[in-house]
């Protein structure tokens, strides 16, 4: 699908928040929450030292590749934040991340359509020969369009501060996934993850036979049954088959979407291209009952949205800048859902994240974004009773 997406390249911020506009100006096109009027408490924070190096010798240490050492020093980075298990184990999960080839796709540049390889061998050959080839490595392969997978951490922080204390053995869905990166570590400590998104780039980059399915155990963190993941490529629930597929993975103990279900794609307060906006193809009762019949009982839907400062009046409007939930507290509660935490202001957590992982420095370390007046975050937690 071309448009409308749940995200395309130039509307994303959260991954995309470490890429786009915080690259550029913190998410200039995307950066997953939801609920309502509740502001209830946030997942306790504290400050903890810094983790101590890790000590390997040369006969120990591993072979890692230069994307495989830049997880690790982001998780690294990043642990001081982490105040559940959850967390932690999700950050040092990264030190049993695979190395991957580089890959091709093809890319139609028209009508901006990403193809695999078998898909590209499929067509006219009249059309064939006017995609580009586009070779991607192991860096797109983890980090996509969007950024860092780790950027994931916080909203599984409060998910597991309001109760997904363990993942192993979890069926856990991601709406609108970006990237692989952190479906394959929680997949790691055991998870069932299905990630559904309509992004053509995303479908002809994971096209290989070893993108899903089962998925080996982090051993330094988790020693469990394997994980898996599973991706559906499409619009989830507006299309029959996609609806199909995820529902054959349910029920879900968790819901997250990450910078995808915003106020402004679904609901903009000015106009905006249509190209940076999102039609989920069903009314709002339809989604919020579907993910409701997703969901376990007790289990959790977590909304998390990044955004950048919103532009004047005289500007054009950003739709990705406004992170509110596209939801009411009224339309959750009518699905069965109960509201958690509505709107929930999490600017000085994201930032803290932002500064670990160098959202505002560009490639040569040097400040050239300010976090504090560009940079914020909001979250929404809903969830489906015990019964």
């Amino acid at each position: 699908m071309t448009t409308p997406q749940y995200h395309q390249a130039a509307t994303r911020i959260g991954q995309s928040s470490a890429n786009l506009q915080l690259i550029a100006g913190v998410v200039i096109t995307l950066v997953a929450v939801s609920l309502g009027g509740c502001g209830t408490s946030q997942t306790p924070r504290r400050v903890e030292p810094p983790p101590q190096p890790r000590l390997e010798t040369a006969a120990t240490s591993p072979v890692r590749t230069a994307t495989q050492q830049k997880l690790i020093n982001e998780a690294d980075a990043l642990a001081p934040l982490a105040v559940t298990e959850l967390g932690k184990k999700f950050l040092r999960a990264t030190e049993a991340l695979p190395a991957v080839a580089s890959r091709t796709v093809y890319r139609d540049d028209n009508t901006r359509e990403y193809f695999s390889p078998s898909e590209a061998a499929a067509l006219a050959e009249e059309r064939r020969k006017k995609l580009a080839s586009i070779e991607l490595d192991e860096y797109r392969f983890y980090y996509t369009k969007y950024g860092s997978p780790l950027a994931y951490l916080r909203a599984l922080e409060l998910a597991s501060g309001y109760g997904l204390t363990e993942v192993g053995k979890a069926n856990i869905l991601d709406f609108g996934y970006g990237s692989i990166g952190h479906l394959r570590l929680l997949a790691s400590l055991g998870a069932n993850m299905v990630g559904v998104d309509p992004d053509s780039y995303l479908n002809a980059l994971y096209s290989e036979s070893s993108d899903q399915g089962s998925v080996a155990a982090a051993g330094t963190v988790y020693r469990g049954a394997a994980g898996s993941v599973t991706l559906v490529h499409g619009r989830w629930p507006a299309t029959a088959a996609i609806a199909q597929k995820v529902a054959g993975k349910a029920p879900y103990q968790l819901i997250v979407s990450k910078n995808t279900l915003k106020r402004g794609y679904l609901k903009p307060e000015r106009r905006a291209p249509k190209n940076q906006l999102i039609e989920l193809g069903v009314s709002d009762d339809v989604f919020l009952k579907t993910a409701y019949n997703a969901l376990s009982p007790g289990g959790l839907l977590v909304i998390y949205n990044l955004a950048p400062k919103q532009a004047a009046v005289d500007k054009p409007y950003l739709p990705h800048a406004d992170a509110r939930s596209p939801f009411s507290a009224e339309q959750f509660r009518k699905a069965g859902l109960e509201v958690v935490a509505l709107n929930v202001e999490d600017h000085e957590f994201v930032r803290q994240m932002g500064a670990a992982l160098g959202w505002d420095k560009n490639d040569q370390g040097e400040v050239v974004n300010d976090l504090s007046t560009n940079l914020f975050a909001i979250y929404t937690i809903v969830r489906r009773g015990s019964e």
